[in-house]
């Protein structure tokens, strides 16, 4: 694992990491090489929704503006600052195309398209991001804290965010719930 670029896959929390940011949760790894690591979760509702943040940016929706699910929660950095993974269409400010069918976007218009219903069909909105140190992914892993595997679009767009943390497992074949709590060693 130590040589393993983790970009455009999924981290699943083993049931052992009990730490409060990352408890049960899938995080989209954005970018991953010799600095560090950086993703979003996506599978940790907030109690805000997009109307809120839309209101609070000051940006008129559109008269036909479908209302958006509720915001994530996408990690413990920089929580009051938006980031939204979406299908790698359109081209805004400020984007990290992170595969083929997917980029990071931070700027502004990206929300004012979606507001408008002209941006991406598929995104995510989350405030903040999970980040790693140079190694400290590696470490984690090493430590029995994460599994990993590349990402499936269709978890991230289009199941339920309760059932993506064992749905992201299920590709590794792993059932979550008959893992043990206590980390260990072989």
């Amino acid at each position: 694992m130590q040589n393993a670029n983790l970009t455009s896959h999924f981290v699943i929390a083993m049931p052992s990491l009990m730490d409060a940011n990352f408890n049960q949760t899938v995080t989209y790894i954005c970018e991953h090489n010799e600095d560090g690591a950086f993703g979003v979760v996506i599978n940790r509702k907030s109690d805000i929704t997009f109307d809120d943040i839309i209101f609070h940016m000051d940006i008129a929706p559109h008269t036909r503006h479908t209302p958006h699910e509720n915001i994530y929660h996408g990690g413990p950095m920089q929580q009051d600052r938006g980031f939204i993974l979406h299908q790698s269409t359109g081209k805004w400010a400020s984007s990290l195309k992170i595969n083929e069918q997917l980029t990071l976007t931070t700027s502004r218009d990206v929300l004012e398209a979606i507001a408008c219903n002209e941006g991406p069909e598929q995104a995510i909105i989350t405030l903040g991001y999970a980040g790693w140190a140079s190694g400290q992914q590696e470490q984690d892993m090493a430590n029995n804290a994460w599994l990993s595997c590349p990402a499936d679009e269709q978890i991230i767009f289009e199941v339920p965010a309760e059932q993506r943390w064992q749905a992201a497992a299920d590709l590794l074949g792993i059932d979550l719930q008959l893992l043990s709590h206590e980390a260990g060693h072989a």
